[in-house]
């Protein structure tokens, strides 16, 4: 998250109003009235990622206090942030995303999904990305980073935390997809993306040494943006010894700014595993992932280089 310099304060983008705007019907005029330039998509992507205090979000974005205080006031006027008050004496609060603010996270993946492809990149799909790349720095610096407090659903419906409870450390492998046979499995043309497949393959090799890493004290997660159900279905027939997370709103995914690719209409993650420590901040990366199977010997051998 480099520093924003911002000369103007206002800009004509924030005088408009969504009174004042033309096409009353249209949904994308109406959403513009409301978040009223580009870098207030940068106030929510970082609070997002758990910058919620004023002089944090001043700080990564390097815009005046006075300009920060009117954006932050008009989103919560607008319903996308609430305060909460954390200081009575003096008065500080933070800023945290509402219901309808989150609503706004598959727009900034969407976003990130498409400067990613067709502004750094040459427009190709893909499932993976070059291990020089720009996406890939910036996976790489999450090390150091704690997981944001995104609750999810595992494949048996219930709602938890990225990490495991009870203190142990966790791997988090994020994969496109698996399906169950018999289900609609797929998408048209899966095969076709460069690291899409795969996916069963990891989770059973996870599977096969979920003993070795449970010795070491590591728990093992799986994390796809597909729905509890679909996960459910998979973890029965593959017989996965750990549960399945459903990131299928894109909290985890937006709030670390993980790397996406659409595909039949669907975004989807890309291969990429974080291992986290008790206190749930990131002390392992692994991304590029090009051997799906080798990359959970190369992970158990990174848990026990920071467990020893």
């Amino acid at each position: 998250m480099g520093q924003v310099s911002f000369n103007l304060e206002l800009t004509i983008v924030d005088q408009v109003k969504r009174a004042d705007l033309a096409d009353a019907d249209c949904g994308i005029a109406q959403a513009l009235g409301v978040l009223g330039d580009w870098w207030t998509f940068l106030v929510v992507r970082d609070i997002a990622g758990g910058v919620t205090r004023f002089d944090g979000l001043q700080r990564e974005l390097g815009v005046s206090r006075r300009a920060l205080a009117e954006r932050l006031a008009s989103l919560v006027a607008h319903g996308v942030l609430e305060k909460r008050a954390y200081s009575q004496h003096p008065p500080r609060h933070d800023y945290l995303l509402t219901p309808k603010g989150e609503g706004l996270l598959p727009a900034l993946i969407a976003l990130q999904d498409w400067g990613t492809r067709h502004v750094m990149g040459d427009g190709a799909l893909t499932a993976t990305s070059d291990g020089r790349s720009a996406e890939a720095r910036r996976v790489h610096e999450l090390v150091g980073r704690e997981l944001p407090g995104a609750v999810l659903r595992d494949h048996q419906h219930a709602e938890v935390p990225p990490t495991a409870p009870g203190g142990a450390w966790t791997v988090l492998y994020f994969f496109p997809g698996a399906f169950a046979p018999g289900t609609q499995g797929y998408p048209p043309g899966w095969g076709d993306i460069p690291g899409a497949g795969g996916c069963t393959l990891e989770s059973l090799t996870y599977a096969s040494r979920h003993g070795d890493f449970a010795a070491l004290g590591v728990a093992l997660r799986g994390v796809s943006t597909q729905r509890p159900d679909e996960l459910a279905a998979f973890a029965a027939h593959a017989r996965l010894p750990y549960p399945l997370l459903s990131d299928q709103d894109m909290k985890l995914a937006a709030g670390l700014l993980l790397p996406t690719f659409r595909a039949a209409g669907v975004d989807r993650l890309k291969r990429l595993t974080l291992l986290a420590d008790p206190d749930a901040v990131i002390r392992a990366v692994q991304f590029p992932i090009t051997d799906p199977a080798g990359s959970v010997a190369e992970m158990l051998t990174l848990a026990r280089d920071r467990l020893a």
